[in-house]
């Protein structure tokens, strides 16, 4: 499970942040075709976006969102070469994070 980035200037000087999150996403409720035991709950429940140590976007995300979730938004204040630091946490405990500079 990863974290793909991209973040850049837009002419308004808010920051266009894209991010895809490598990850099952299961929702707890499907079987599996060989077993036909459910397969257990496993999603993303929070995902944050953090520049200077503030915490300028957090998401609380359940079971109902796709596989590899891709988000995009956009903040204001950060400026060309600061770094934001994009994090995940799972319903497992299971977490990442990615540093990236804004180009």
């Amino acid at each position: 499970m990863s974290i793909k980035a991209k973040a850049k200037m837009t002419s308004n000087n808010n920051v266009q942040v894209k991010m895809l999150i490598k990850h099952p996403m299961e929702t707890g409720q499907r079987k599996d075709s060989k077993t036909g035991e459910l397969i257990p709950a496993h999603f993303v429940d929070v995902v944050t976006c953090q520049w200077q140590g503030k915490e300028m976007l957090r998401a609380h995300w359940g079971p109902a969102i796709s596989k590899n979730p891709y988000l995009s938004f956009s903040i204001s204040g950060p400026q060309a070469g600061d770094t934001l630091l994009l994090t995940w946490h799972d319903n497992t405990g299971k977490s990442g994070e990615r540093e990236y500079t804004i180009g």
